[in-house]
């Protein structure tokens, strides 16, 4: 079913196309050695090139270039063998050389598309129309002094890669999906940590509305928005608007605007400039782009499992949906359940990681990357319930004691005396010793009053401490009862 937004002329179509900004994980920047690391002192990570000295001329560094095409591979894009930078000129106060070096007419990755699964398990396919390599500019900071405003140039001249969607998009929960989607293949391809909080990662919302069969109309961009959540705020926000506008008889004029997050409300920054505004033309100081097929073939055979053939992967052992969803969102939950489960039960693993371990991170207020319990070890309390070492409930108990001491769940079982009883004599002694301090409930059992069964169950688990091997309670006391 398609999503609407019902106005006084009745449902309207949004139509959305996103363009995202993803800082490429490298050591120093695009075109300059200084550092990229986040949260340095304003201005210590700047090069002379980055600062706009006359003089300097950049250098391609030859990572970022890497993570666009291996990106791009990411993406089942095209790779495009010959491509340009290009000079984008325009004045503002935290772009020191008064132009940014990006590529215009011919980028380094060409069309791509991406899966994306909505809420209701149907999925959709969204098309990519590029992805290209330019300099991020500074960063202005209006809030430290009441008449100035400051620049910090640490940013400057870091490499990003803007990955411009097809317009594809039709509601706020499929662009959600998408930036999703993107930002996990990031992740697991390494090219961007996708913080969106620390600004590494953020989009460029282009909006329009149309009535059901229409051409596309005018659309207007919400510039950096830095959640998904507020993507998917800002469309509908945006895209009420226009509404509004088309049906009280004026018209929407194609301007950039800036999402108010405080008052959900999207605000008017600047009419939309065109292409030759910005006065393109070829880098005078760089050389055309050429890239070997040898080197991007390389490259291709050094990418890792993405999210989509993990999924596949888990799919096939048996996981739920939900499970594979869950253990898929993040590379490094995916690989912590790898370790649990590697030759071992892949359901048993998946309930123990999605279920008890996932609790004890919420409650620790603790994550992957910081785990209560180490992967080996949770995977030898997994190997201790299958071989009947300890039970269910049991190992429940070893879990707790792993998180309290940090040591292994053998040691824990040992030193605790918690080893499953599987003697069944000692079981039959336990079951003798319940059923002669209930000798009126055996009787009772015994007359046809069946639903006693779980009370001996009971009794005996409490009598032996709960380490008495659970199959076999049963099984004997069916026998001893009867």
């Amino acid at each position: 079913m398609s999503y609407t937004l019902e106005g006084k002329t009745g449902p309207w179509e949004i139509v959305v196309g996103l363009e995202v900004h993803a800082q490429v994980i490298s050591n120093s920047k695009l075109f300059s050695g200084a550092a990229t690391a986040f949260g340095a002192e304003p201005n210590s990570q700047v090069s002379f090139i980055d600062a706009g000295f006359p003089g300097m001329l950049p250098t391609i560094n030859e990572v970022c270039i890497a993570q666009a095409v291996r990106t791009g591979l990411g993406l089942k894009a095209e790779i495009n063998l010959w491509s340009r930078f290009d000079r984008k000129n325009y004045f503002y106060a935290d772009l020191p050389q008064g132009y940014q070096i990006s590529q215009f007419a011919h980028p380094i990755v060409g069309k791509g598309e991406i899966e994306v699964t909505l809420a209701d398990g149907s999925t959709k396919m969204i098309g990519i129309t590029r992805l290209h390599l330019e300099q991020d500019a500074g960063k202005s900071i209006h809030d430290q002094h009441p008449s100035k405003s400051f620049i910090d140039l640490n940013r400057s001249g870091v490499a990003l890669m803007e990955i411009v969607s097809e317009p594809d998009m039709r509601s706020p929960e499929e662009a959600g999906a998408y930036l999703t989607k993107l930002r996990q293949i990031l992740r697991y391809l390494g090219t961007c940590d996708g913080n969106m909080d620390e600004g590494s990662m953020r989009a460029d919302v282009n909006v329009s509305v149309r009535k059901a069969g229409e051409e596309f109309r005018t659309r207007c961009e919400v510039k950096n928005v830095n959640s998904i959540r507020f993507v998917m705020q800002a469309v509908e926000a945006e895209a009420l608007r226009q509404i509004e506008v088309w049906e009280s008889g004026g018209t929407v004029d194609q301007e950039t605007r800036l999402f108010d997050t405080a008052r959900g409300i999207t605000r008017s920054m600047r009419s939309k400039e065109d292409a030759h505004d910005y006065r393109y033309f070829p880098d005078p100081d760089l050389p055309p782009l050429v890239l070997e097929q040898s080197w991007v073939d390389a490259i291709k055979a050094s990418l890792p499992e993405l999210p989509d053939e993990r999924r596949a992967r888990y799919l096939a052992l048996g996981l739920t949906p939900y499970d594979v969803h869950v253990l898929t969102l993040e590379k490094e939950t995916a690989v912590f359940f790898e370790t649990v489960a590697k030759g071992r039960d892949a359901k048993l693993a998946a309930n123990w990681v999605t279920g008890d371990f996932f609790a004890a991170l919420n409650r620790l207020k603790r994550d992957i990357s910081d785990p209560p319990v180490t992967a080996e070890h949770l995977g030898e309390l997994l190997d201790l319930v299958s071989d009947n070492t300890v039970s269910g409930s049991l190992a429940k108990q070893v879990f707790e004691a792993m998180i309290e001491t940090g040591k292994a769940p053998g040691v824990i079982v040992e030193e605790r005396g918690l080893k499953q009883v599987t003697d069944t004599g000692a079981i039959e002694k336990v079951i003798a010793e319940v059923m002669a301090a209930n000798e009126g409930k055996v009787a009772e059992y015994r007359s046809g009053k069946d639903k006693l069964f779980g009370f001996f169950v009971g009794q005996t688990m409490k009598a032996s401490g709960g380490k008495a091997n659970p199959a076999m309670v049963n099984e004997l006391l069916k026998k001893m009862l009867a």
